[in-house]
């Protein structure tokens, strides 16, 4: 196979992706397949893993058959090496190869990332409260690890670091009130769709970025901190339709943005699918006294 380096603008990148450079992928590791995405941009690529960020890569090579090659430095994967794909396109799916951990390859399948675009007037259903009958509507996400969760007093609780929860419903477009707390410290989120998170921290006076109070981590930073002190309650309106999104944090817009793909941490990448709710466990303790969600049809 004839390899290309990349060049500067790398229009061959673009024009090999016709109308959307993204790709959501699942890797194929022998303990466990997991979510990965990226995205071709006009000097490279933006990689998002297993966990953290989106991160930025110039080191990729296409090839006059469709092939896509790059490597990135790890992030919160933990190994020692760079991460490296070999993939190829036909049409709108993607396959290859990918060295991560181990020596030998993991087998590498997916999609090309749908826009996600709606049309027509939008149509709102009956609020559904998804604290209405506490744990119930939800389930662990990992068995193995300790189950912190409770309802104390209509209020959902997640006493200490252990498993995330996921709801048992699914759910497309919709807007969600969250009111949440949590002690000084403590670090959650709500993954909308189980996809996308929405970043719940103590950093209560710190300047806004991709990876603080209210943003779509590692995509979009708010456009202010408007996060109260630890032990206050917040509250949240969060709007999704398609991939844009809408966020209000104690009543200041402070996202109005597209979402480019999954965040780290996503159950899947099955984009094109309606999702869960995934509220995060593992990071620290938070309390939720609302989760009111109005689904939106157009």
């Amino acid at each position: 196979m004839q390899w290309l380096t990349l060049s500067r603008p790398a229009s061959k990148l673009r024009s090999m992706s016709n109308t959307n450079p993204a790709w959501d992928l699942t890797i194929h590791r022998p303990s466990g397949s997991f979510p990965s995405w990226f995205e071709l941009t006009e000097d490279g690529c933006r990689y998002v893993g297993i966990w953290g960020s989106a991160r930025f890569t110039d080191n990729v090579a296409v090839s006059t058959s469709g092939g896509i090659g790059f490597s990135i430095p790890p992030q919160y994967e933990g190994c020692a090496n760079e991460l490296r794909f070999e993939l190829w396109t036909k049409g709108d799916t993607i396959s290859g190869k990918a060295w991560i951990w181990d020596d030998e390859p993991y087998r590498v399948e997916g999609n090309r990332a749908p826009t996600l675009e709606r049309s027509g007037a939008p149509v709102e259903g009956e609020p559904i409260d998804l604290l209405a009958n506490g744990l119930e509507g939800f389930s662990a996400r990992w068995t193995d690890m300790d189950f912190n969760w409770s309802m104390v007093d209509g209020v959902l609780v997640n006493a200490a670091k252990g498993t995330d929860i996921v709801s048992t419903e699914k759910f497309e477009d919709f807007r969600l009130e969250a009111e949440y707390t949590y002690p000084e410290g403590s670090n959650s989120g709500i993954y909308l769709r189980g996809r996308y998170e929405f970043q719940i921290l103590d950093d209560f006076g710190s300047d806004p970025s991709v990876g603080s109070s209210a943003a779509i981590y590692g995509f979009h930073a708010p456009t202010i901190n408007a996060i109260k002190a630890p032990n206050e309650w917040n509250r949240a309106v969060i709007e999704l339709i398609g991939r844009k999104v809408k966020i209000e944090l104690n009543g200041q817009v402070v996202v109005d943005e597209t979402i480019p793909g999954i965040t780290g941490g996503a159950l899947d990448s099955n984009e094109g699918e309606p999702g869960p709710i995934l509220l995060q466990g593992d990071h620290g303790p938070v309390s939720f006294r609302k989760l009111m969600l109005t689904p939106i049809s157009f």
